[in-house]
């Protein structure tokens, strides 16, 4: 299982596979088992948690169109729904790190799994518009809080590896999200053509992701004891004096708002071009597989480069292609635009590789992460309803898709700034 750890692991040898927190947790995790075999476990849960960080968004752009017609939703009300997500992560999310303080990261984690598990079981059923905005949060909020602290894990356990797990996870989270769109359409067909059970059956999933977390729940008071002053880490940097965690922020934003338009609107985009519903999920489905290969090569190559300024730009351009040919051929290219707009959203892992590399700290990364994440989703929330108000009122996607270009532009440029070689511990000092 760790043979995927080659590259940047094998130029700072060490002599224990997992980095053992304070207290000993690794040892006790798992009832005093070896420490390779906490690795596992850990690594495990790692793989787990991402494939269950976007089937809940992806799941329901599948089937957005039987959502609005069963719970007689307007176009505008679907774009709150499609905004939703930055919102929780937003919120939820900038509270991840002081959970993990008091509680330990594996407790807030496991905690948010089970949080997944209830909202997307509860949501189909939950009775009308409301209820299904409230169990889509309960949703959300556990997500939000595995976005936040997965760079912090990584960092904390692997902080010699972090472009290979990086690379892992943003790969397992890339299929989660593939795969919540190519199969809800064919899988709700196949429990009998409602759409309810066809978005509550990825609870299953998220249940079973909160096991490997389990043994890690009784590691309370490491989180907190690693960011204390004693271990020689700043416990509290001024994160909004640092230009690149601005920069990073905005471009985590910027990315974000492309990939949930996309998740949200891309399988209706190509459905009324003339698409069929399963084609259409397909489709989504290809854009949002093509983050499983290049989400672990992605991380790795921006790891061994000093500024990741060019593979912004070439993931820019990419979108941008994507965009046009939406616009201009969205039935005769579609397969081509899907593949393109895939690798634009590749933009996500390497956001995330960006704020491992811009902290020297683990207690820097979980500034950063929060506050990269938490900006970026408040930023991106008018994005996905921005575009259902322009779709409804306009009548088509010509608006829409100038938008999504236009956004493009200053994603590639605050992208490049996030990009150069500075951390924010030598920023925020200044």
């Amino acid at each position: 299982m760790m043979s995927f750890m080659t590259g940047e692991e094998t130029r700072t040898p060490k002599s224990t596979t997992v980095r053992e927190p304070a207290g000993g947790d690794a040892r006790e995790a798992g009832a005093g088992a070896p420490r390779a075999w906490a690795t596992r476990l850990l690594v495990l849960g790692i793989v787990l948690s991402a494939l269950n960080l976007r089937p809940a968004i992806t799941s329901f752009g599948a089937l957005l169109e039987e959502v609005r017609d069963g719970l007689g939703m307007s176009g505008s009300v679907a774009g709150l729904l499609t905004s939703m997500p930055s919102l929780c992560f937003a919120v939820f999310g900038a509270v991840a790190p002081r959970l993990a303080r008091r509680f330990g990261p594996g407790a807030v984690v496991c905690a948010g799994l089970a949080a997944i598990a209830t909202g997307l079981l509860t949501r189909p059923y939950a009775g009308g518009t409301a209820g299904f905005l409230a169990a889509s949060a309960l949703a959300l909020a556990g997500i939000a809080v595995g976005n936040v602290l997965m760079p912090v894990i990584v960092k904390r356990w692997f902080p010699d590896r972090v472009g290979s797990m990086t690379g892992l996870y943003s790969m397992a989270l890339a299929f989660g999200t593939s795969l919540a769109a190519a199969v809800t359409v064919p899988m709700t067909d196949a429990l009998g053509g409602g759409w309810q059970p066809g978005l509550a059956v990825w609870a299953a999933l998220a249940a079973a992701a909160v096991l490997p977390w389990i043994p890690f729940v009784r590691d309370r008071g490491a989180g907190a004891a690693e960011q204390a002053p004693a271990r020689g880490e700043t416990p509290a940097l001024r994160i909004t004096r640092s230009r690149t965690a601005w920069a990073l922020a905005v471009f985590f934003g910027l990315q974000a708002t492309a990939a949930y338009i996309t998740m949200g609107w891309m399988a209706q985009i190509f459905r009324d071009a003339g698409v069929p519903a399963g084609t259409a999920g397909l489709l989504l489905s290809l854009t949002m597989v093509m983050g499983v290969p290049l989400a672990f090569v992605i991380p790795r190559l921006a790891t061994r480069l000093p500024h990741q300024g060019p593979i912004v730009l070439a993931l820019g351009l990419c979108g941008l292609a994507g965009y046009a040919g939406l616009h201009f051929a969205p039935v005769g290219g579609a397969w081509a635009w899907a593949v393109l707009l895939g690798i634009s959203n590749c933009a996500f892992p390497l956001a995330l590789t960006m704020v491992g590399m811009r902290a020297r700290t683990g207690a820097g990364v979980a500034q950063l992460s929060a506050f990269a994440q938490s900006t970026g989703y408040l930023i991106s929330i008018p994005g996905p309803l921005l575009v259902g108000v322009l779709y409804q009122h306009s009548g088509g996607w010509g608006l829409p898709i100038a938008l999504m270009c236009a956004l493009m532009v200053p994603q590639m440029v605050v992208g490049v700034l996030a990009g150069r070689a500075r951390t924010v511990e030598d920023e925020a000092a200044r």
